[in-house]
């Protein structure tokens, strides 16, 4: 199963790597210009990684971009775009791991979810984030 790109015409919303993903080496599903990267690595045993240090590089970061990792439960994830509105959702569940690059979303956890987190920072509280009301959503646009 390959990664899914979730799209609002060009651009791009998030990026879904389903649990089922495998590949041997490396695969990068993000873009050089992204500010989060999503990288996947399958190594047989004995494969020497050579050790190092990162250099320090400085970057803008205008938007907080975000990796959700689920480790049990399902979880609705509800897209938007940059005005607000409701496009579609997906499930994802158990192993799958999610990158949210851009637009607007929206959770609801169908089943009791534990799930890791990991964005930017520093956190800067509610100035990270406007708030919206999320539309009665009577259908959901589901590709999954």
């Amino acid at each position: 199963m390959n990664a899914e790109y979730i799209k609002d015409g060009e651009q791009l919303l998030a990026i879904i790597l389903p649990a089922e993903f495998s590949k041997p080496g490396i695969h990068f599903f993000t873009s050089n210009e992204l500010s989060q990267q999503l990288g996947y690595m399958n190594h047989p045993a004995g494969k020497k990684i050579e050790p190092h240090v990162h250099n320090p590089v400085s970057r803008e970061v205008l938007y907080t971009q975000e990796v959700l990792i689920i480790k049990r439960g399902r979880l609705r994830v509800d897209f938007y775009n940059d005005d607000q509105e409701y496009l579609e959702s997906r499930t994802i569940g158990a192993g799958d791991i999610i990158l949210l690059a851009t637009g607007g979303h929206g959770f609801e956890v169908l089943e009791d979810i534990e799930m890791v987190e990991v964005k930017q920072g520093p956190y800067n509280g509610e100035n990270d984030k406007t708030r919206f009301s999320a539309p009665l959503l009577k259908s959901i646009k589901s590709g999954n």
